[in-house]
Parts: structure tokens; sequence; C-alpha cells
């Protein structure tokens, strides 16, 4: 029961920091494309780890700084809009999923079908 309620948590932090990030003012942070694409926050609810995913790879270092530097903004915000005990201190991990399912998409559709000979 306790692991739904942590999901619970979880979506909602996801959908108030990315409702947030468009207030930033850090350039770092907006003037890239960011995508928050998943949330997990401990059992004691101390720490959240947020996985972002960035539209141009080569601004992403740059913006992970950014994001480190307004964490304590987009901290503040989170807790405004939950209202929990405690608000999660915000973890930025890179999150390379999206860049990798579109590099696994290339493969496959640069794969030859239908050029094999069937003995049948």
């Amino acid at each position: 029961m306790a692991s739904n309620r942590i999901n619970r948590i979880n979506e909602e932090i996801q959908k108030s920091i990315a409702g947030k990030l468009r207030t930033v003012k850090d350039p770092r942070v907006s003037g890239t494309m960011i995508s928050v694409t998943r949330v997990e926050t401990t059992p004691d609810l101390r720490y959240a780890k947020v996985y972002v995913s960035f539209l141009e790879a080569d601004k992403a270092k740059d913006a992970m700084k950014g994001l480190q530097s307004a964490g304590g903004y987009l901290r503040r915000e989170v807790g405004n809009d939950l209202k929990l005990r405690y608000t999660p201190e915000l973890v930025w991990s890179l999150d390379d999923s999206i860049t990798y399912g579109a590099h696994m998409l290339e493969i496959i559709n640069n794969l030859p079908y239908g050029e094999h000979d069937d003995e049948e």
C-alpha cells in the first residue's frame, strides 16, 4: 500500500517539476528543451531522484549544472504544490533512454527486409 502512495507522490513531483521548469530564469535551463522522464522517491520522502532528458545532447552538461543551481527554487515550488511534511531534496540524473530508443529505432529501420530467398 505504501508503494502506491510513493508512486502517486512520484507522479505529482514529476508534474510539478515539469510545470515549474518554464519559470526557471537560469539561461542554461531556459535555453534548452528539458523533459522530466521519471521521478523515484525514497520511502522516507527525504530524497527524490529526478531523471531528465534533453532534446539537444550538446547542451545537457550545462543544463544539468543549471538544474542543480535551481534545485532549491524547484524544491520550494514542489513543496508549495504538494503540501507534504517533508519536501524531498531533488537529486538530478541524466536519462538517456529517449536517445537510446531513437538510436534503436534507427537501427531497426535500417535493417534489410524482404531480400532473403525462401526455398519452399
